[in-house]
Order: structure tokens, then sequence, then C-alpha cells
């Protein structure tokens, strides 16, 4: 629903807009440079230019070189605690998904509304983790079935399971396994939505109370502009939280799909 004049619409933020090529159609979709790709399009170069930057090999690493290969230790440790030896060959993918999340999260965050650019938090769209979540589901299948072929079915019936509870359990173990990318995608999308949206709504606080004067600026404007610059703190950290969730389900998801735990 639009915003009234003058007043500030928390879910505008949201808005995918055509860039380049707004009248584009293949098969009747429209194939538009949108404002979501321009953002996905700076993460994976910033990521690439972070990690290529950080491939020096030097004898006694910079501060950059450490940052990357802190980064590639930490998601190395976690696929060796949950996977174990085999995890060592999905670090590719891991660190990639992790560190694509974690600078689409704080891109979002960056004030660059100051100087006329709206970030554009993609990972607060369904459609962007779904994609993500789907990937990440297509690899467990694959690696399940090519590990284990059929056997990867006995997934769904847990050990020492009654043979008269098999049927039931291996019906609730089976929608619980397909709802895996559902609920990894909603959990990425729900929280980095819901922080965006109470960031605008304290800044439209922030507005009304410098409109109305001297008084309601004292009482509501400056209490929620501090409120906002705490809870964007707070959204930092949840950036990065979001970023080892979905890293570490993805990783306990594959170690399902290697040893059928």
């Amino acid at each position: 629903m639009a915003a009234d004049a003058g007043k500030v619409d928390p879910m505008q933020q949201f808005q995918i807009e055509p860039l380049i090529g707004e009248a584009w159609e293949i098969g009747g979709f429209n194939i538009a440079f949108t404002n979501s790709a321009l953002w996905m399009a700076v993460t994976t170069l910033l990521l690439w230019a972070f990690v290529f930057g950080g491939m020096k090999r030097e004898l006694v690493p910079g501060r950059w070189q450490m940052a990357v290969e802190s980064f590639t230790g930490f998601i190395d440790d976690m696929l060796e605690a949950n996977i174990g030896k085999e995890g060592r060959k999905y670090l590719p993918y891991i660190f990639s998904l992790f560190m694509f999340i974690l600078f689409g999260n704080l891109l979002g965050l960056l004030p660059v509304g100051l100087v006329g650019l709206h970030p554009f938090t993609f990972t607060s769209h369904f459609t962007i983790t779904g994609v993500l979540a789907i990937i990440s589901f297509s690899i467990v299948l694959i690696v399940g079935f090519w590990k284990h072929g059929f056997h990867f079915f006995s997934l769904f019936v847990p050990h020492g399971t009654p043979a008269p509870m098999i049927p039931a359990i291996a019906l609730i173990e089976f929608f619980s396994f397909l709802i895996r990318p559902f609920s990894l995608a909603l959990r990425l999308f729900v929280a980095m939505m819901a922080g965006h949206v109470l960031l605008k709504v304290l800044s439209s606080f922030v507005m009304d109370g410098l409109n109305y004067g001297i008084g309601t600026s004292l009482m509501v404007a400056i209490p929620s502009f501090a409120l906002m610059i705490a809870i964007s703190a707070l959204e930092i950290l949840v950036a990065g939280i979001q970023a080892y969730v979905f890293a570490l389900l993805t990783s306990l998801y594959i170690n399902d799909a290697e040893h059928l735990h």
C-alpha cells in the first residue's frame, strides 16, 4: 500500500525496481537489470576483491591476508566439526555462501542514503534466500544419492525405530526433510526484513518529531534516533549471525547426506 504524502512507507525499501531494460522479456518473463541484481553484483565484486586481495601468501601476512585466512579457517573448522574430514571438499561452497550472505547483509546497512544512494538488502527477499536454500538442498540430494543410492532413503528411518512405527516415522521425517529449504530461506528473509522495517519506522518517528517542533523532538525524535543507533548495532550482529546460521545448517544437512545420521 502506498504511503500517504509526507509519510514514510517502511515497505518501500524492499521494492524491486528495473534499472536497465525495463521492456526486456524472454518467454513472457521480464529480465530487466534491477536494483536487487545491482547489489548482488556489487556484493560479488567486493567478495571477489576481498578474497583476491588476501591471496598474496606472504611469509608475514598483512591484515588483509589474515582476515581472509581467518574467515577461511573459521569455515574450515566449522565443516570439520560438523562433517569431519570429508567436509574439506565443501569449503569453497560454504565459504562463498557465508561471505556472500554476510557481505549482502552488511551492504544493506550502509548509510549511503545520506549521499543519495539507496542500499538494497537482497537477503530481505524470499526469492533470493529461497534460491540459495534450493542450491544448498540440491547439493544435499546430489551428494546423498551419489554416495548412497537408494539407501539414502534410510535417512528417514532413525536407527532403532520399532517396525510398527516405521511408516509414521518415515512420513514425518520425510516432510521434515522437505521443509528444510523453506525454513532455511525463511529464517534469513524474516530476520533481515524485520530489522529494516523497524529502522524505517523509527526513522519516520524521527522525521515527524523534528517537523512538529522542539517539544516533540525532545520527546520523540531524539529517543527514536538513539534507539535507531542501538538497533543498527544489533543489526550488524544479526547480519553476521544469520550468515553463520545459514552456513551452519547447510553443513549439518550435508553431513546427513554424507553419513546418513
